[in-house]
């Protein structure tokens, strides 16, 4: 009941609004800043704020957000950031989490890691059908509706844009058995973007952020 609690808070439409807004940050975000996001007052937003930490989908700190330290740098100020707990909600029950980990375990004992590639390569390209990965903005569409929260950054040193993902969908099962989720969440991936002369994934780990990245394929480049 805890978890449909904290999820129902989100029907408001407020109190919505302002957790993506700090979950679309990817940081710390103070409140006059996620209150002008979302368009209300900062008392308001403190307020629905500090409702979405006591639920748990938001965490609460504090920190000087001038930057500066020492006398005249002001007071800390309380900042927002989603919180790492997940929360789901099956009605019935459902425990589909020990099952994939029961699974994820007897894979890597057994050495199936190509095995569950090949898998999720098939799984990816299959998913594609009628979905076509082209470009990164479209592959970023996919992405974004299969839970990957993707945000396109500048690659640096003239490498052009990159499309990293700001939550990896297998994050509880990529933490125990990191070589095998990892492996097949890349996989998966090929398997999507399979067949496209515009777009490559290749394994760039982050902390915080999904193993894999995406970026113009060479070719394309060309």
């Amino acid at each position: 009941m805890e978890d449909i609690e904290a999820v129902a808070l989100l029907q408001d439409p407020v109190r919505r609004r302002l957790y993506e807004v700090v979950v679309a940050r990817g940081r710390e975000v103070g409140r006059n800043e996620a209150a002008e996001a979302a368009g209300v007052g900062r008392t308001l937003a403190a307020f629905h704020l500090d409702k979405l930490v006591d639920a748990g989908l938001l965490e609460a700190g504090s920190r000087r957000l001038s930057g500066r330290s020492g006398p005249g740098a002001g007071r800390p100020a309380k900042v927002y950031r989603r919180s790492a707990v997940e929360r789901g909600v099956s009605l019935p029950a459902r425990d589909y989490r020990t099952v994939a980990g029961l699974l994820a375990e007897a894979a890597e004992r057994a050495g199936l890691d190509r095995e569950v590639q090949e898998a999720a390569r098939r799984e990816g390209a299959a998913s594609a059908a009628g979905e076509p990965c082209g470009d990164l903005g479209a592959l970023a569409k996919v992405l974004e509706a299969r839970g990957y929260e993707p945000v396109e950054e500048d690659g640096g040193d003239g490498g052009g844009p990159v499309l990293r993902m700001r939550n990896c969908p297998f994050h509880a099962l990529a933490e125990r058995f990191p070589p095998l989720v990892c492996g097949m969440n890349l996989a998966l991936l090929e398997g999507l973007v399979e067949g496209s002369e515009g777009v490559r994934v290749r394994m760039d780990a982050r902390p915080g952020w999904c193993c894999v990245v995406a970026e113009p394929s060479k070719n394309n480049e060309d």
